[in-house]
């Protein structure tokens, strides 16, 4: 009897060079995800030896693609979207605008057409999500206002890819590919076919789906069955996914992060990521497999200068583009350097833009050899780029009088205004980071009528609470400037809620330096992290579950105890 095993021979194959590449990768102090691609050349087309089948490995890869998305949605409000809007939505409009003008430049003198040349230029201005995702998890600032930032930006490139995807087809014939089919409807009614069917599905998801999503949660979770519990997450995903391609014409990806988003209103949408984690880490690895596997190792051999200019406009233009905006909206310099990063590669959406451009006979098969590998180099690459993030920024604030009259520049909330009360200027606390943990502290804060100054990133968030009566500054409470426009110097405590634990040291020193009495407290992720602070000193630490279990022992201790 003859068995069709093609899909149990992708996976087998796949995993287990993964497995093995990615483990001498790390070994080699490499990110495993070069293991990950390195093992889906292997198992690819272009090398000799057993071939996988690239169609079950992409299927699979936007399986991870989708339960990667949904992930980031179950840690992404709408408020976080909105909170960065400002900044998201001009700039990776107007980045996206210079890479694709940057790329078609870069064609035309190969001698292409304009239309290939816009398509291919399309391709290399949008990044990849997942890359993404995997780096900000990586370093834990995720849920950070840089990771905030980076991945607003993103999902406004993902919802721009997703129209330029649309119009495309009915667009083919005036950029030189196959004209549409007679009888097609004309390019404004797409258009207006095509906003129509996204707000419809983003209204039913926040309307409907937000109501709907944890309520099923709470019903599947009151049956006390976990493989229920995990099923109904996986398929809550994919199934939205999936429709929202179908029916609305939504890219699987932004179908499953609205999924995600609504479903966080939930009370169980940290242990929805938890059960989900496995098999997102799982997928996640098939999709960088599947990436390799599409690569032609010969075009470095063939056309290597162009695979040079290539990397250069994904690597150093569309980073020094996005840094320029995000400086130009008064961020600070880390803040730009993040976002620079985070773009510094491409991927899921440029393979989707390629390949729809070859089959509408607009860009050539040499394009789609120079987008791969642009991506696979990017991608290697980018969690390098990442880590260079502070050296760079020491480097260049050390060494250019530019960079540091940026940083000082006049921002009108970067200080208080004059009217500040004189309550919020001496034996006030300063509170760092107003996301949901700060928000908490300071409500509890109004209601003991106890004084506060906010130092928060988020100039948006900074200019809510000046609104509201609520001392804030904006910036970065790790830069001495930011602590003494909060007046630390006369402060009575320093409290750190941010996510963001890389500039914790930082913080502490600029304030014991100005006010040696001041009591710091800090929050921490984890147990490795809260013991090394305790270690070194720097105030009182509480982590998350230490501090629940002292927290549920104490009602009990309490509830047994004698009378």
């Amino acid at each position: 009897m003859e068995h069709n095993i093609t899909l149990i021979t992708t996976i087998a194959a796949g995993f287990g060079l993964a497995l093995i590449f990615g483990f001498i990768a790390e070994r080699i102090k490499l990110p495993a995800l070069v293991g990950y691609l390195l093992a889906g050349i292997v198992i690819g087309p272009a090398t000799p030896g057993f071939v996988a089948d690239i169609d079950i490995a992409s299927q699979l890869s936007e399986i991870g693609v989708m339960l990667l998305m949904f992930g980031v949605g179950l840690h992404f409000s709408l408020d976080d979207l909105l909170s960065v809007k400002r900044i998201s939505l001009p700039g990776a409009v107007v980045q996206m605008s210079l890479a694709t003008a940057l790329g078609a430049g870069l064609a035309y003198w190969w001698g292409w057409s304009l239309g290939e040349g816009l398509i291919f230029g399309l391709a290399l201005s949008c990044a990849s999500t997942v890359v993404l995702l995997k780096a900000l998890e990586a370093r834990g600032i995720l849920e950070s206002m840089n990771g905030r930032i980076a991945v607003g930006w993103l999902v406004v490139e993902d919802l721009a890819t997703v129209l330029v995807l649309v119009l495309m087809p009915p667009l083919a014939g005036v950029l030189g590919g196959t004209a549409p089919a007679e009888g097609s409807a004309p390019l404004w009614q797409t258009i207006g076919l095509t906003l129509l069917q996204v707000s419809i599905f983003i209204g039913l998801m926040l309307v409907v789906g937000k109501r709907l999503l944890p309520w099923l949660l709470w019903h599947v979770a009151k049956t006390g069955s976990r493989e229920l519990f995990t099923l109904s997450v996986i398929a809550a995903a994919i199934s939205i996914a999936y429709g929202a391609a179908e029916l609305f014409s939504v890219s699987f990806a932004l179908g499953a992060f609205f999924a995600g988003m609504v479903m966080r209103e939930s009370e169980f949408s940290h242990r929805a990521a938890e059960e989900s984690l496995p098999l997102r880490d799982a997928f996640a690895v098939l999709f960088f497999v599947s990436v390799g596997m599409l690569f032609e190792p010969s075009i470095l051999i063939d056309e290597p200068l162009r695979v040079l200019a290539v990397v250069a406009i994904i690597i150093i233009g569309k980073s020094i583009a996005a840094m320029a905006l995000v400086l130009a909206f008064r961020y600070p310099l880390n803040t730009a350097l993040t976002v620079a990063a985070s773009l510094a590669q491409i991927g899921e959406f440029s393979f989707i833009l390629a390949g729809l451009g070859m089959a509408l006979e607009i860009l050539p098969a040499e394009g789609m050899s120079l987008i791969l590998a642009g991506a696979l180099i990017s991608i290697a690459l980018n969690p390098l780029v990442f880590s260079a993030i502070n050296p760079v920024s020491k480097w260049v604030l050390s060494f250019s009088e530019l960079a540091r009259t940026l940083e000082r520049r006049t921002d009108p909330f970067a200080e208080l205004p004059m009217s500040t009360e004189r309550k919020f200027l001496e034996g006030q606390i300063v509170l760092v980071g107003f996301g949901r943990v700060g928000k908490l502290i300071a409500h509890a804060l109004d209601e003991k009528g106890i004084p506060y100054v906010i130092a928060e990133q988020n100039r948006e968030i900074v200019e809510s609470l000046r609104k509201k009566g609520i001392p804030a500054v904006s910036g970065n409470a790790a830069d001495p400037v930011v602590l003494v426009q909060a007046h630390i110097k006369n402060a009575a405590m320093l409290v750190i809620a941010t996510p963001d634990s890389l500039d914790v040291r930082k913080m502490a020193e600029i304030a014991t330096t100005l006010q040696p009495d001041i009591e710091i407290v800090v929050r921490t992720h984890n147990e490795e992290e809260s013991m090394l602070l305790r270690k070194e000193g720097i105030g009182t630490i509480f982590y998350g579950e230490e501090e629940l279990a002292k927290g549920m022992t104490k009602h009990v201790l309490e509830r047994f105890s004698p009378v």
